[in-house]
């Protein structure tokens, strides 16, 4: 059984929502954190927010702050993707830290632990 196990995605127009969910059994109720990444052909992997599973804090980059929510529900880690843009398109991927769930790290692809196996995201205009 994979340790993060991603779904939802998919395609959608400008303007729509989309959610993502990563299941975390193993790391829903210590010091981890959980975060969503996207990675776009080209270019590098991005921060997209972030979850401290010890007191829920959250974290936002600023492309998306305001349109996108991370949540937590048990083992359950959602991501709420409202208003999407075409540069909203890439690969997201669910992912697991030890300790780094502020700014600036909670974003720095290199501290991540483990990768969720990602799902593709597509936002037409």
């Amino acid at each position: 059984q994979a340790d993060l196990v991603e779904s939802g995605g998919g395609s959608v127009q400008a303007g729509g929502s989309l959610r993502l969910s990563c299941t975390a059994s193993r790391y829903a109720s210590s010091n981890y954190c959980i975060g969503w990444f996207r990675q776009a052909p080209g270019k590098q992997r991005e921060g997209v927010a972030v979850i401290s599973t010890n007191g829920g804090r959250t974290y936002y980059a600023d492309s998306v702050n305001g349109r996108f929510t991370v949540s937590q529900d048990n083992a359950e880690f959602t991501l709420q993707m409202n208003s999407l843009k075409p540069e909203d398109t890439a690969m997201y991927y669910c992912s697991a830290s030890l300790g780094f769930c502020k700014p600036p790290k909670w974003s720095v692809p290199g501290l991540v632990i483990l990768w969720g196996q990602g799902t593709q995201v597509t936002v037409s205009s």
